[in-house]
């Protein structure tokens, strides 16, 4: 393979349109095609070279993983794209075939085979309860979508009657113009590039070979899926033209905001409220997890905003690997609506907190204003 920058080979430079570089591809291939250096080593090696350099170029996904990896993308058959290129003695119209038939509308059609085009695909929104894409689930969905035609069976001619050969291009769906050596591939212009001609159209289709439907499908979801997941379905798209496959469908997951636990990969998230009396003196509170309630200790002097794991209480993630864990964050709860009497206790309480051994009793109030009576000391030093 070319050790040189295929973007320099074509002389174009690297943000270039895929015109641009069919463009470039066309002048240097006709400058060095063999055809027109006959006995000229040099000029086929550069030949090959520039041929490698637009089938490299004009594949997005090849150029992806050129313009991040370079050459070392295609080596020991990283992307395949060692094989399969060079051949000096291409005829013309195999050279620029696709070039042209992209630009005066043949369309991707190699050997000049008529393909008739694939159905589109679908994308279908599914939004899912926590519980639902935690335990997976089995769905029904309504897609309205192109279907074949049952009466003509896709092909767009009424029944008892099929298509014939075009006559222009003798179904090869491209016809050549010349201009001496040089050609150019184009859509027959009597099929628009499909072949086949439909003298008597169905009913039904009135000659596409498909009709709208809304079609019901059962949908899988799988356990562990997560919002962003993808569920491919294949040929369930719309189905092509005149007999052409279907396209797929994908079913992007949506899952709904839980009003206890948040997501987040494996585990889940959840806050449980205390007293403040349980909070200090310890005791047990129930949690509730995706399988039912579990009980969890809470030790003594236990401050708001701890966390607790419990582990194997997550998720099990559709990639596989272990459960997850659950995180129980402790937040303790001010009492609200305190009659008169339990007030003055909160009051007598608070009294027998103060004192020199207010430090023992509340270590981080204590040590926090000791750090703002630093702070304000140190600015007015």
């Amino acid at each position: 393979m070319s050790k040189r920058d295929f973007y320099e080979v074509l002389g174009v430079s690297r943000d270039a349109s895929e015109r641009d570089i069919k463009k470039a591809y066309k002048r240097l291939a006709m400058k060095y095609h063999p055809d027109k250096n006959p006995g000229d080593e040099s000029a086929t090696d550069k030949f090959k070279e520039v041929k490698l350099a637009y089938e490299i170029l004009t594949d997005a996904q090849k150029r992806a993983a050129y313009d991040q990896y370079g050459h070392a993308a295609f080596e020991q058959g990283g992307m395949g794209g060692g094989g399969g290129f060079g051949g000096g003695n291409a005829d013309f119209s195999d050279i620029f075939g696709d070039v042209f038939g992209d630009i005066f509308g043949g369309g991707g059609r190699r050997g000049g085979q008529a393909r008739a085009q694939r159905g589109a695909d679908l994308r279908y929104n599914m939004e899912l309860t926590l519980e639902e894409a935690v335990r997976g689930v089995n769905k029904e969905i309504d897609v309205p979508t192109y279907v074949s035609c049952d009466p003509c069976s896709g092909s767009g001619a009424k029944p008892g009657t099929s298509p014939q050969t075009c006559g222009t291009c003798h179904g090869q769906g491209q016809v050549q113009m010349r201009q001496g050596f040089f050609a150019v591939q184009q859509a027959c212009p009597t099929c628009h590039g499909r072949g086949k001609i439909i003298k008597d159209p169905c009913d039904s289709c009135h000659g596409q070979g498909r009709v709208q439907k809304t079609k019901t499908l059962s949908v899988k979801i799988p356990a562990g899926v997560d919002t962003g997941d993808r569920i491919r379905l294949t040929g369930e798209g719309e189905a092509g033209e005149y007999g052409a496959p279907a396209g797929d469908l994908y079913v992007q997951v949506h899952v709904r905001d839980h009003h206890i636990f948040t997501r987040d990969g494996n585990n889940l998230y959840c806050e449980v409220p205390v007293s403040f009396t349980m909070a200090a003196l310890g005791g047990e509170v129930e949690v509730p997890t995706l399988d039912g309630r579990v009980s969890l200790k809470v030790p003594t002097e236990t401050q708001t905003g701890r966390m607790f794991r419990m582990r194997g209480k997550g998720v099990q993630s559709v990639r596989g690997g272990g459960l997850g864990d659950l995180i129980c964050k402790l937040v303790v709860e001010t009492p609200v609506n305190l009659s008169s009497k339990q007030k003055e206790l909160l009051r007598e309480f608070e009294e027998s907190l103060g004192g020199s051994a207010a430090k023992k009793h509340k270590p981080k109030s204590e040590g926090f204003f000791d750090g703002v009576k630093k702070f304000f000391d140190d600015l007015t030093s």
